[in-house]
């Protein structure tokens, strides 16, 4: 598999925290080719990597399902969260510096993950997602206890509009005082996209302010289609 494609293809941090500010996402420059996603994505029918199956309309959180990944991850999917992260601490500590957080994020997944597990959050959180024909994720936030990365990363794995139609990941922003902001993220195969876990920030004239986000994925209309969610911290 050609990780390395997508990971050695990202933004500079300026440019990233560009997109972020204006958009509340980015989408990387560089992407998984078709193999790759086909190989990833076979993944899910092998439940020897998985610890958890949810069915999301159990839960009430749309209709779907997803897997969550047990450690140890497929070495594919550690080396992306391995490398991600690593490109995603820079922006996380200058967004806590213009918010006034204490908090810094280090520079190696092991390292952040150690708080992790001091704070007694030690399951695996990358997972994969399975949708078809009807099936739809509400919009959530995805934190899973108190220690958590202010990022994640969406890696689509089906082709839109060939395996599937409909299914567009949408990103819903609320400030104080405003009406909400909806956006859907266009995705090819194989492209990633960043957004923020809980909190954007909007740029002001006297600095910026903090923005409430959620997303969600709207109703498979034909198909079905699988994604890569990479999420840095881990669960209680």
């Amino acid at each position: 598999m050609n990780i390395d494609a997508i990971l050695q293809n990202s933004k500079p941090l300026a440019l990233l925290d560009a997109d972020l500010l204006a958009h509340n996402y980015s989408v990387m420059s560089g992407s998984l080719d078709v193999a790759t996603c086909k190989t990833l994505s076979a993944l899910f029918d092998e439940r020897q990597w998985f610890r958890n199956e949810v069915r999301m309309e159990k839960h009430g959180f749309g209709r779907g399902r997803y897997r969550y990944f047990a450690y140890p991850l497929p070495a594919a999917i550690q080396q992306l969260r391995e490398g991600f992260y690593a490109q995603l601490a820079p922006l996380a500590n200058l967004w806590a510096e213009r918010l006034g957080l204490a908090t810094r994020w280090p520079p190696t997944l092991d390292e952040f993950l150690a708080s992790n597990h001091n704070a007694g959050q030690t399951k695996a959180t990358p997972l994969m997602l399975d949708y078809g024909p009807g099936d739809y994720n509400c919009l959530h936030q995805d934190k899973y206890g108190e220690c958590y990365f202010p990022f994640q990363v969406l890696i689509l794995l089906s082709q839109s509009g060939t395996d599937f139609r409909g299914g567009e990941l949408m990103l819903v922003e609320n400030q104080p005082r405003k009406q909400s902001r909806g956006q859907v993220v266009p995705l090819t195969q194989g492209q990633a996209v960043i957004f923020p876990n809980s909190v954007g920030l909007v740029p002001t004239a006297n600095g910026f302010r903090r923005s409430r986000l959620r997303h969600g994925v709207s109703e498979i209309l034909t198909g079905y289609r699988r994604s890569l969610g990479l999420i840095f911290h881990d669960a209680l």
